[in-house]
């Protein structure tokens, strides 16, 4: 870790640690993490999976245990977020962080509580699959991860607890990026076949017609 935080790419890797927190509320300044769940995938296939409640030291508000299901009972015995948070980054492994909406949310979290209890901020790179979905998949009305679940028959059983969601979201992301290179191969094809097409024309014999003028005198 430094004081140089990780790069949002677009770039897809097959080991990545794709992951989703719940929280006591929607603004990174003031809410707390309530349970924080992550998924390892190597060669695109899950392989390991970290999964804990944690208890963010205040009451969790109404609202947001409406959205998650997440109570104050659940998390009263759950341990505090820089245990978590310390045993999360060694899950990670330094490899890219996969998550849907990660760059407005999720990893402002991670780096606001990392260099408050640690003094530092993790470098891990990272792809938010909401950006990758809004430019995959333009004509979609919304890009919330139920939709992209539906939009690839995908079950959206226990949206909003945070393993559910990883699990969600892993086989979405690995659903976009199968499509996308096929359509990225599709196009190579295309100017491919294009090229040789030119080659060929360029290459063809080319008939000229020659006008000769004379008078005939017998």
């Amino acid at each position: 870790m430094s004081t140089q935080k990780g790069t949002l790419i677009n770039k897809y890797t097959p080991n990545y640690v794709i992951f989703d927190l719940e929280t006591t509320g929607i603004s990174p300044n003031y809410d707390e993490v309530i349970e924080i769940s992550a998924l390892k995938v190597k060669g695109g296939e899950v392989v390991d999976e970290f999964n804990t409640l944690v208890n963010p030291g205040r009451k969790i508000p109404f609202g947001a245990t409406k959205v998650n299901g997440i109570t104050n009972a659940m998390v009263a015995e759950a341990p505090a977020f820089s245990h978590v948070l310390a045993e999360f980054l060694d899950f990670a492994e330094g490899l890219v962080l996969v998550g849907h909406n990660i760059a407005r949310f999720d990893m402002k979290f991670i780096w606001r509580d990392a260099e408050q209890y640690f003094g530092e901020i993790p470098q891990n790179n990272y792809v938010d699959t909401l950006q990758v979905a809004r430019k995959h998949l333009p004509k979609m009305e919304h890009h919330r991860l139920v939709d992209l679940a539906e939009h690839y028959g995908i079950s959206s059983e226990g949206a909003h607890r945070a393993l559910n969601d990883c699990y969600m979201n892993q086989k979405v992301y690995e659903c976009m990026v199968a499509e996308m290179r096929e359509a990225h191969q599709k196009r190579v094809e295309e100017a491919r076949k294009k090229a040789s097409e030119d080659v060929e024309v360029q290459q063809r014999p080319q008939h000229f017609t020659v006008k000769i003028r004379g008078v005939v005198e017998r």
